[in-house]
């Protein structure tokens, strides 16, 4: 196992020696090491040694914060092929032969869902229906709940819509099928 090292820095090294001093007086018998450890770290204004690892810690974890990625570039092919599916409209006009094309779609249909509300499963079905343009409601309802973009109660009888970011895809779909329809309007 290899042993981390820490840094050890006293203001003031009079001080220092005097509070060791003290600590040391008033004990019978001689420190272990973990004890030492704590009487150094007490001496420079921390609790315990413990105390004085976590705030070095923090300190390296501010001084060097983590290193946030890009988000992926957007396959807009698999925009545009899954954008044949609602042809135009905001309806889903036919369900993608493809599964990865089938999520894309799912997010879109999931987007009309209102979000932070419980809906009892007919007005999910008027939701649905209103954005499906062949005929089978049920199957986006069961999927969107495989998916994890909504949840229902034990009974089936509320849905609630899961709070999710997007995938890069699906935010440029559900953008290309929003403009589409307000086009139109």
């Amino acid at each position: 196992m290899s042993k981390t090292t820490h840094a050890f820095a006293a203001p003031d090294l009079s001080a220092l020696a005097k509070n060791l001093k003290r600590e040391l007086e008033a004990r019978v018998d001689l420190p272990g090491h973990v004890e030492l450890l704590n009487m150094l770290t007490r001496a420079v204004g921390y609790r315990n040694y413990q105390h004085f690892k976590a705030s070095r810690a923090a300190e390296d974890r501010l001084a060097n914060p983590p290193v946030v990625e890009a988000e992926p570039a957007v396959d807009f092919r698999r925009v545009e092929l899954t954008a044949r599916c609602f042809a135009g409209t905001d309806s889903l006009v036919r369900w993608p032969g493809k599964l990865n094309q089938q999520q894309l779609a799912l997010w879109v249909l999931w987007s009309f869902l209102p979000a932070g509300q419980e809906m009892p499963e007919k007005a999910v079905n008027e939701v649905l229906m209103r954005h499906n343009g062949f005929g089978d409601h049920v199957l986006i309802r069961r999927e969107l709940v495989n998916m994890g973009l909504l949840s229902r109660t034990r009974d089936c009888r509320l849905y609630r819509r899961v709070e999710k970011r997007p995938p890069p895809e699906a935010r440029e779909l559900i953008r290309w099928v929003g403009n589409r329809q307000s086009s139109r309007n």
